[in-house]
Order: C-alpha cells, then structure tokens, then sequence
C-alpha cells in the first residue's frame, strides 16, 4: 500500500503542473523537505521501538543542518551524551593550604636560669697596660677559645698606652667567636635606668649563650663585699656570671691575681662604664 503521505504529495505535484508550472520547481522543494521530515519520522526499521526511531530520526536533522553550516559533529547519541574527560582546572592553593606562620617562626629562646657562672680561665694581665688583652683572652676563655695576651694585643692594637675602646675589644671578640654575636653599647655620661636594664639583660643573653663581656671602666667601685677597686685612668675587666637574674655580675679583673674575682652590682657595674662602653 502506497504511503498516504506520498500519494499526497503526488497529487499535488500533478495539480500545480496543470495549473501553476512556474511554481512546479519551490513546490517540489518544499514537498521534499516535507517528505524527507516527515517520513524520515515514520520510516524506521520494523523493529525499533518508536522512541527510539524518534531520537534517532532527530540526531540525524541535527546532523544535516550542522553540515550544511560547515561543522563537524558526531551525530550518534550516545556520543553526544558521553561525559566529558577533560581535566579539571587548576585552582589556587586556599589560605588553609599555606604554611602555617606560626610553624616558620624561630622557637622562642627558654627562660635563662636566674645564677649562672661560666667555666673560664683566669689570667692576670703580663703587663700594666695588658688590661685589655688579658680581659678578652679571659672572657674567650669561657667560650673554649686559647689566646695569648702577645696575639690579643696585636689584634687590639694595644700599646704601652693601653687599648682604645671597646670598640676594639667587640671587634676582636667578633673575629674569633663564630657568628660575630658582639655588640659595642657605650655610655658617654651617666646611664639612664633603661640602659642599666640594658646591660643586666645584655650580661645574662651572653652568659647564657657561653660568652663572657668585656667591660671598660673607669675610677672606683665597690663590690658586694665592700672591696674597693680604683682605676682612675681605665681598666678592662671580663664579665663571667651572674646571679639574681643578672642584678648582680660576677667579675674576672686580671689587675691583681690576689683579687682575681669579685660580685659586683649592675647598677655599680654601669656607672663605673660611664664615659666608656663594653662588648657583649
């Protein structure tokens, strides 16, 4: 049995030619794309179940007009359904992800202990004007390092008129402990309360960490004994201890081996630098 929907358009084909020829050519144009439409949609195999026929049917238009405008695609649905396999963006690490600050931070230094005295050796000076050498090779001592006085003196510069400053002496302690942790603090007049506080926290960071101070004095002062030691034109000492959490220091003085060592106040200890200075 012949398709109704072809006889149909057949019959209309034939009533334009006898009454319209001019339009035989837009009408077969039409009645094509009519055709092709619609009995795509009902021509299948005699198997498929309708749904089927239909979306099959519909993939294949798709296909058609994305020929005709030049693309490429795959008809066939299950391609078109297939999910997509491409990788997923990159995105930027959150703030969670980063380092935590807290974790870069140099550990916090412990508590120092509220007495310590260093383990050093004591060397009275081989001169008059050895005050300086012998102060520094006492205070590296305690520190584990052996100089003589001879090779101190000629790193200081040290003359029969003493050596120059405490500059010189943080320079030289510098050059022989590793990682030059000397600082030069000087006290041109009387100290303030914060620079006494100053060097009580600067003795106990030192002695704690194993090094000695070396302290540059002048005129008198008394130690918690009620010694009284007198250096009217400048001495140099080494600072090796302390106690009370650095409100008293422990004394190395290499002028007189009779009096090697004494304890001595902070407070005492920084007016007898005023005008003068000291390496820790």
């Amino acid at each position: 049995m012949e398709d109704p929907v072809k006889h149909t358009l057949k019959r209309q084909l034939r009533r334009l030619a006898t009454e319209r020829p001019y339009q035989i050519v837009a009408a077969s144009a039409a009645a094509l794309a009519i055709a092709t439409t619609t009995g795509a949609l009902l021509t299948t195999a005699d198997d498929a179940p309708a749904g089927q026929r239909t979306a099959t049917t519909v993939a294949e238009m798709r296909s058609d007009v994305a020929a005709s405008r030049g693309e490429v695609r795959d008809a066939s649905p299950s391609a078109s359904a297939a999910p997509t396999t491409a990788a997923p963006a990159t995105t930027a690490a959150s703030p969670a992800a980063k380092a935590n600050p807290d974790l870069t931070r140099k550990p916090e230094r412990p508590k120092p202990p509220a007495t310590k005295v260093l383990d050093y050796d004591y060397e009275a000076q081989n001169t008059y004007y050895n005050c300086g050498p012998a102060a520094t090779r006492n205070a590296l001592s305690a520190a584990g390092i052996d100089r003589t006085q001879e090779e101190l003196g000629a790193e200081l510069g040290t003359t029969e008129m003493g050596t120059n400053s405490a500059e010189d002496t943080t320079r030289v302690l510098n050059a022989e402990v590793k990682g030059s942790p000397y600082q030069t603090r000087m006290f041109p007049s009387a100290p303030s309360p914060a620079q006494m506080d100053r060097l009580q926290a600067d003795v106990v960071e030192a002695i704690t960490d194993g090094r000695g101070v070396v302290a540059n004095v002048v005129g008198d002062a008394t130690d918690t004994d009620g010694g009284w030691h007198s250096y009217g034109g400048g001495h140099y000492i080494a600072v090796v201890g302390y106690k009370d959490n650095g409100r008293t220091v422990r004394i190395a003085d290499s002028a007189n081996p009779a009096d090697p060592s004494y304890w001595i106040t902070t407070i005492d200890l920084a007016n007898w630098i005023t005008s003068r200075g000291y390496s820790a």
